[in-house]
């Protein structure tokens, strides 16, 4: 069994947040991939269901992004998890928006939610890092993060939650690299030519010089 944990704040003033795109990324799954309906536990909510062979439960905390990790423990320990089968989703400000990327352990980088499973848990579980942007200065980080989704954001966070959607199934079964390529193919997909190649005119070579006498252009008239 998979635990993946989507990191966000509770309620309806904070659900379109940046902070919130890791709800927003177990959500989109739930959802297109036919997960139970979201009951209340680990002081979260949770979901689950299966991607392919892999049985998965969903977990969004309501302890609030720096309390994350006493619900996420909780679900570790009631499932009798190894960290290994831990992957958590959340936002990322120094990715660019709509990139995204895997990460096995490691430090926080200052995210309150995973030094709060940090602290609770440890370094060595897996994290999908989801790309936010920076606002420039690190005295604009608390507004930035707890501010929603611009309307100019809009297409590329329906791409990159319709291309993690697309590749849970490989995530699940351990495939990086195939859940990455899902991704990438929603977000920047392979460019088709719009202008084909235009057909090289046929050559005409020049009419040639006519040589023949006034007399004879008539006689040749009357044939």
């Amino acid at each position: 069994m998979k635990l993946w944990v989507g990191l966000g704040n509770p309620g309806a003033k904070y659900a379109g947040n940046r902070h919130n795109i890791g709800f927003m990324a177990v959500d989109r799954i739930a959802t297109d991939h036919g997960f139970t309906p979201w009951r209340k536990a680990f002081q979260g909510l949770v979901s689950e269901g299966r991607l392919g062979a892999e049985k998965v439960a969903l977990l969004k905390p309501e302890t609030f992004m720096n309390l994350s990790g006493q619900s996420v423990q909780g679900a570790v320990a009631f499932w009798k998890l190894p960290l290994a089968d831990l992957t958590v989703f959340h936002d990322e400000l120094d990715l660019a928006p709509g990139k995204m990327r895997l990460k096995q352990g490691g430090g926080h980088a200052g995210h309150n939610g995973l030094r709060s499973i940090h602290g609770h848990l440890g370094d060595d579980y897996a994290r999908v890092r989801l790309g936010i942007g920076h606002p420039g200065h690190k005295d604009a980080v608390p507004a930035y993060v707890l501010h929603d989704f611009a309307k100019a954001d809009a297409e590329w966070l329906e791409d990159l939650l319709r291309g993690i959607s697309d590749g849970a199934e490989a995530l699940a079964a351990g495939d990086g690299q195939k859940f990455m390529n899902a991704v990438s193919l929603r977000t920047a997909p392979p460019r088709s030519s719009t202008t084909k190649d235009k057909p090289e005119a046929p050559s005409v070579a020049p009419p040639a010089e006519d040589s023949r006498s006034p007399m004879q252009k008539l006689l040749d008239k009357f044939r």
